[in-house]
């Protein structure tokens, strides 16, 4: 038996490795889907002016993207972010998140602004109750404040029109037949 112990070792170890090969890292679940977005008292990221995130959410499907200046993907991202913009599907609220103000004014400047609201949150404490570890993130929230799509890493337009869409689409026949 103790001369079979190490090729055992070596199969269950060679298993978990190439089990792991084949997931796909963006598509891990995120246990707030279907929970409500964390309402925390936040900051304005122009106007510094506090309010609670719920208060932003209310009456509205929400695409929440989480980005930094400093973020190459978040670069990347951006056009396809303005691009959503421009469309009118849906509002869009920015977390600007452990950046600077004038860090990140400039990159908006340079880049545009696709958000209605950003709200700044230097120390990443909303980005903590969120469990952001990696920049870009984006959610989906519906009317009444619940996650319902988490994008880890860039928006790109399979994305949007495969999985974002749809489901923009989805919430909003559901949001009709419920009033």
């Amino acid at each position: 038996m103790g001369k079979f112990l190490p090729l055992v070792v070596f199969v269950v170890l060679a298993w978990f490795l190439y089990d792991g090969l084949g997931r796909d890292t963006k598509k891990l679940p995120s246990p707030l889907i279907g929970k409500s977005f964390p309402n925390l008292e936040v900051e304005d990221f122009n106007t510094y002016k506090r309010y609670t995130t719920q208060s932003q959410l209310a009456d509205n499907i929400t695409l929440v993207n989480v980005w930094a200046s400093w973020c190459v993907t978040c670069r990347a991202e951006h056009q396809m972010l303005m691009e959503i913009a421009q469309s009118n599907n849906v509002k869009m609220l920015g977390i600007n998140y452990k950046d600077t103000r004038k860090e990140g004014r400039f990159f908006l400047d340079r880049l545009g602004n696709p958000y209605e609201q950003i709200i700044f949150d230097e120390q990443g404490k909303l980005g903590l109750e969120l469990g952001v570890y990696a920049t870009p993130e984006t959610f989906l929230v519906d009317s009444q404040g619940i996650i319902r799509f988490k994008r880890i890493g860039q928006l790109t337009p399979k994305i949007w029109k495969t999985k974002i869409l749809p489901l923009i689409q989805q919430l909003k026949i559901s949001a009709a037949t419920n009033t």
